[in-house]
């Protein structure tokens, strides 16, 4: 006859938790900043994702309890301090788009990779036509280049996803 002894209870529970992203979150943003602001030869700049709005994303998506519309607001700031831009432009972006990515999340029992990756592609498209218009006000001219992060992020997206939710441990 077994008797149910409570540290083992607690034991299981612990076992059930998802793991703690405390570490995996400070460290894709720092390596995420060192790849924004690394120097890359002129004609290669027009082709560099937008790394720091993938992995708020990703973390707004996956971690929903972790990080929020407060996160999404500190990294765009950070973003703006890193790139030398309107400071503010960026922070309201993300925001918009993480409020709209945990929106369209709302309904979704399970997030498959294909749902990730059509949301963030949405997101992506919504950052640049969002801050052209805000450039445009501004009165600053832009050129096509502008649109060139668009491919390499959304195809740098699977490899993200890929390499976060392995660190994670899910």
């Amino acid at each position: 006859m077994s008797r149910n002894n409570p540290s083992s209870s607690i034991k299981d529970s612990r076992s059930l938790s998802k793991p703690d992203p405390m570490l995996p979150i400070p460290v894709s943003l720092l390596i995420g900043t060192i790849l924004t602001v690394y120097p890359v030869p002129y004609t290669w700049l027009a082709w560099r994702p937008e790394l720091m709005l993938m992995l708020t994303l990703f973390w707004v998506m996956v971690q929903p309890k972790w990080c929020g519309i407060w996160f999404a607001f500190f990294v765009g700031l950070l973003t703006d301090f890193m790139l030398d831009s309107q400071l503010g432009l960026h922070a309201f972006v993300f925001v918009v788009l993480s409020f709209l990515a945990k929106f369209f999340m709302r309904n979704k029992r399970m997030l498959t990779f294909l749902n990730l990756w059509i949301i963030s592609t949405v997101a992506v498209l919504s950052n640049l036509v969002l801050l052209f218009i805000f450039q445009r006000i501004s009165g600053n001219v832009l050129s096509l280049w502008f649109w060139g992060p668009l491919l390499p992020s959304i195809i740098i997206w699977p490899l993200i996803y890929t390499f976060l939710k392995r660190w994670r441990g899910v």
